[in-house]
């Protein structure tokens, strides 16, 4: 993302004007910015009294669905071979140990392998029947916990977070999400659609740090403008909106929340806690592990800010049509790169936690929306005549992989936050198509695991037009006891 010029200051007033927590360089710019929800009320009951084992909460994101054959639940390896069938393809990378016994998972993920006795990996994950497998509902569903359409605006999960608990430092957001641009993607509305606060209100809305290569830029005024200048701008610009000069038809409690991102973002930029965005203040022997890609340094700015106390935190490998997990073709080759890209950041953002004292108190999940099927999309071999089950035949390395949407599987990574170490939890079946067979745990279940470590009960809700609305489908989430130590 470009930090110079007018495009930058654009971007820079938005994302204070959303609850992001950056400023304001023109006021007249950021007066385009309206609230398009009121926030709803607090929810009625009180937190309950059980006892929370994490603070803070890192979701891994792998965007546009990563198999689990491939990655944490190998099954027999069958290399590729010029003429195969595809309904003979279960995994196409050979499986390694782990430095948990019994537990083995791909090559490709040596790093993490050697760290996998500090956390739980979950091979049971399964994700709703939507009526159509797309990345935009599923994303939504995973995100929310809500199926779309829904009449109601749902906010992500780390809004929800937001707004039960509030920032473990008032300087830092308490909502961040970390890597996932939107400018030329082709499903940016859609993605925009679940990463709000939704009808909590725009004031918890993710503090979006698109790029974290670029993210120290958020967090200063724009190149050229003194903190003197930018200051003035700012004591202008919260009076103007106090005295009711912000965005037409601007609600009272609106006003108010956008007052309080205002001062949240003065507050962040005024802070020491500002430098965690800087990775050029990394030693080099630490910045070179993650610097793997996008992805890798936006887990090391996840562990520095982590560090500072944010509460809830997504670094996305970044969604976008037929990139990065989204697999359609040259599932194999893609995965290969994608694995030498993540497995050492991943690593080391465990390690590191746990070196400073902060991996029992941080829950790190790692998933994704779906998984996939060695059941090619865009056939070698087409059928002929009545030949309606003919099978695909792999001809070319590109036709070697997973690459069609599955839901009836996914396996979620876990760590910290009080879950068991070393710890195995569900089964798939050993043949296709590689189903759960044991322990099947839905989203709203999932949630309410991650919830439950938080202190936050699977019932927490807001009043939205005199009704509830809860933090996981109609609050009947159930936290899986059995994952936590």
């Amino acid at each position: 993302m470009s930090v110079n010029g007018s495009t930058s200051r654009r971007n820079f007033l938005s994302l204070a004007a959303s609850g992001a927590m950056a400023a304001s360089t023109s006021a007249s710019s950021l007066l385009s910015v309206r609230a398009d929800t009121t926030p709803a009320s607090r929810q009625i009951s009180k937190l309950p009294a059980f006892r929370a084992t994490a603070d803070t909460v890192i979701v891994l994101w792998m965007a546009g669905g990563m198999a689990h054959t491939e990655t944490f639940d190998p099954k027999r390896y069958v290399p590729f071979e010029p003429g195969m069938k595809a309904d003979d393809v279960l995994c196409t990378f050979p499986s390694i140990k782990t430095a948990v016994d019994g537990i083995e998972i791909t090559e490709g993920f040596e790093k993490v392998a050697g760290i996998l006795d500090r956390g739980t990996l979950i091979r049971s994950h399964v994700l709703a029947d939507l009526g159509v497998i797309l990345h935009s509902r599923h994303q939504y569903h995973w995100h929310t916990g809500y199926e779309p359409p829904q009449n109601v605006t749902a906010p992500h999960l780390g809004a929800w977070v937001s707004h039960a608990l509030g920032p473990r430092n008032p300087a830092i957001p308490a909502f961040i999400d970390i890597g996932q641009g939107y400018e030329g993607n082709g499903e940016s509305e859609e993605l925009k659609a679940f990463q709000t606060g939704g009808c909590l209100g725009a004031e918890f809305n993710p503090f979006r740090v698109p790029d974290p290569r670029q993210a120290i830029n958020i967090v200063r005024p724009p190149t050229g403008m003194s903190v003197e200048r930018f200051r003035r701008r700012y004591d202008t610009y919260r009076k103007l909106v106090a005295d009711g000069g912000g965005p037409k038809n601007q609600t009272d409690a609106q006003r108010e929340a956008l007052l309080r991102s205002i001062e949240q973002a003065h507050r962040l930029m005024d802070s020491s806690a500002a430098k965690a965005f800087d990775l050029s203040l990394e030693p080099k022997e630490s910045f070179d592990i993650y610097n793997t890609c996008k992805f890798g340094l936006g887990c090391l700015l996840a562990r520095r800010l982590t560090e500072e106390g944010a509460r809830y935190i997504e670094v996305t490998t970044e969604y976008g049509p037929f990139l990065q997990w989204d697999t359609h073709e040259n599932g194999h080759t893609r995965l290969a790169k994608l694995k030498s890209e993540i497995d050492a950041p991943i690593a080391q953002l465990v390690i590191d936690l746990e070196q400073r004292g902060l991996l029992d108190r941080t829950l790190i999940v790692l998933a994704s929306e779906f998984s996939r099927d060695c059941l090619l999309e865009g056939k070698p071999e087409k059928p002929v005549g009545n030949q309606v089950d003919q099978p695909a035949i792999l001809k070319e390395q590109k036709h070697y992989g997973m690459h069609r949407h599955f839901t009836g599987a996914s396996s979620v990574l876990t760590f910290g936050g009080g879950i068991k170490r070393g710890f195995l939890y569900g089964k798939t079946a050993p043949e296709r198509p590689c189903t759960t067979i044991e322990n099947p745990i839905n989203v709203t279940d999932l949630h309410a695991t991650m919830l439950h470590a938080l202190g936050i009960p699977p019932d927490y809700h807001v009043n939205v037009e005199q009704r509830p609305f809860y933090v996981t489908q109609d609050g009947k989430g159930r936290a899986r006891m059995e994952l936590f130590a």
